[in-house]
């Protein structure tokens, strides 16, 4: 699975994407997290607000920061760990 962080690299895309590593981790889940900064890959995915993530490609949340727990319930994390 590829998760995607998508943002400008600020405090708030670096802290959801260490809440999103643990929770994967957690979870059991073998990922690979990549952080995409690139301006019109942002816009090209449809994303207007930062931070977002994004898992193999399909963006699942925009403009929240997630804490890990929240990562963790989140529904596609839930049916891939499951």
């Amino acid at each position: 699975m590829k998760i995607q962080i998508y943002g400008s690299g600020c405090d708030k895309c670096k802290q959801l994407a260490a809440n999103v590593d643990a929770a994967a981790k957690k979870l059991g889940l073998e990922f690979e997290l990549e952080k995409v900064t690139d301006i019109n890959a942002i816009t090209d995915a449809g994303i207007m607000m930062t931070p977002a993530l994004g898992i193999n490609g399909k963006v699942l949340c925009t403009g929240k920061l997630l804490s890990p727990d929240e990562a963790e319930k989140y529904r596609l994390f839930r049916k891939l760990s499951g």
